[in-house]
């Protein structure tokens, strides 16, 4: 499980500044402001995301189910989250805004914070034994 979420951690950050650059230089002439802003933050928090991955593979040993759950929740969520406001935002600057994509942004909200909720848990446990 270590290896997978500092993996997955690597690739999302990889990624955050792959979307990053296309956003800014590719994109931003078809983007109006406020899908422009959208899409921005996708990318931030795909990379805030990717960092809170690294770190958590850095520090938990995924012993326990609260740990991985905690992992899961990040890579669920960072992926619903982020990648259903790409699609919007694109499909929106295309003229072909994917609706069902609009219920799943709050859904990886809601497994951001699922995730951040649980890896505090986890780190303040893990301090005790410090």
């Amino acid at each position: 499980m270590k290896e997978l979420v500092l993996v997955i951690g690597g690739i999302y950050g990889a990624l955050a500044v792959v979307f990053g650059a296309f956003g800014a230089h590719a994109l931003k002439k078809r983007f109006n402001e406020d899908q422009f802003k959208s899409f921005e933050t996708g990318v931030k928090y795909q990379m805030f995301h990717a960092l809170i991955l690294i770190i958590s593979g850095i520090s938990f040993p995924f012993i326990g189910i609260s740990q991985q759950l905690t992992a899961w929740f990040f890579i669920l969520g960072t992926f619903f989250f982020s990648f259903s406001i790409y699609g919007l935002t694109l499909g929106s600057a295309f003229a072909r805004k994917p609706r069902f994509l609009g219920p799943v942004t709050p859904l990886g909200g809601l497994f951001l914070i699922l995730g951040w909720i649980l890896f505090t848990i986890n780190i303040a446990e893990i301090a005790v034994y410090l």
